[in-house]
């Protein structure tokens, strides 16, 4: 039997690797949005781990909400991300600075 410790552990790899990619990546949109999907992913884990083993629906159906939102936030950000392409013809963060005003 997989113990609860084993999957918390799991979501605190996977929330480390992202926000390692967060902070040593920081010119590719792309990168940085995956790197925030698998941090909502690191989170979902931990919350049906702990819903599974404490026998509560509650966590489980906290995820659906949290799958929902990265799904908006995905959408979004990639419709961004294409209307930036396309003004820009690049999708490195640094060219994105003059968007003030």
């Amino acid at each position: 039997m997989i113990a609860l410790s084993d999957y918390l552990i799991l979501g605190a790899i996977l929330f480390a690797i992202s926000v390692a990619g967060i902070f040593i990546n920081r010119k590719n949109v792309i990168v940085l949005l995956m790197c925030v999907e698998l941090m909502l992913l690191a989170v979902n884990i931990n919350f049906v781990a702990f819903s599974h083993f404490l026998q509560d629906t509650a966590g489980q159906v906290f995820v659906f909400f949290i799958l929902t939102v990265a799904a908006a936030e995905a959408a979004i950000g990639l419709a961004i991300l294409v209307v930036l392409f396309r003004s820009k013809r690049s999708i490195n963060v640094e060219d994105m600075d003059a968007l003030k005003g």
